[in-house]
Formats: C-alpha cells, sequence, structure tokens
C-alpha cells in the first residue's frame, strides 16, 4: 500500500481550515445561551490543563516528584502566588525531590 504524505496534508490542512472557518461563516450572531457561552469560554483552560497534565508528571525522572511539584504549584497559586513564584517553587521542588528519590 503506498502512502501518499501530500494527500494526508492536504486533508490535514482542509479539517484544520474548516475548524476555523465554519463557525465564522454559520454564526454570524451574538451567542445568548448561556450554557453555549459557559461551555466557549472555559475551552481555552480545559484543552491548556488537558495538554499540560500528563507532561507535568512524566517530565521528570520520578512521577512524585512531577506529582508534588504541581500540588506545591496548585496551592501557591491558590494564595495568589505570582505565574513565576509558581515556576520557580515547582522548579525547586522537582529539584530538591530528584535528588533524594
Amino acid at each position: 500500500m503506498q502512502h501518499n504524505i501530500w494527500l494526508y496534508l492536504l486533508v490535514m490542512a482542509g479539517v484544520t481550515y474548516l475548524i476555523r472557518v465554519l463557525p465564522l461563516t454559520l454564526i454570524r450572531k451574538e451567542i445568548k445561551n448561556q450554557t453555549i457561552r459557559s461551555f466557549l469560554y472555559y475551552v481555552p483552560y480545559v484543552t491548556l490543563a488537558v495538554m499540560t497534565f500528563p507532561a507535568i508528571l512524566e517530565a521528570t525522572n520520578s512521577m512524585w516528584a512531577g506529582l508534588a511539584a504541581l500540588l506545591v504549584g496548585i496551592a501557591l497559586a491558590w494564595l495568589g502566588g505570582s505565574l513565576f513564584q509558581v515556576a520557580v517553587a515547582a522548579c525547586v521542588v522537582v529539584f530538591v525531590l530528584e535528588l533524594f528519590l
């Protein structure tokens, strides 16, 4: 079976283009449904979380170091820490735990 890379790229480009263009062309007026608006509001956050969560646990030598860094990051962010503070604290937690694990 011959694999045609150009066909794959063309299909991928077409699907990507349609996903981005169809909502702009089909939905011309403001969305007033509160459920749909709420869903669309949270899509970027959920997508980012789904993409980064597995990487947090797998980026370290020990899954436990990644999990501890995640928990420290969540706690520090919850308490109002800046993005820089959260990132530094998570890195320090991973560094210290991987010295001993």
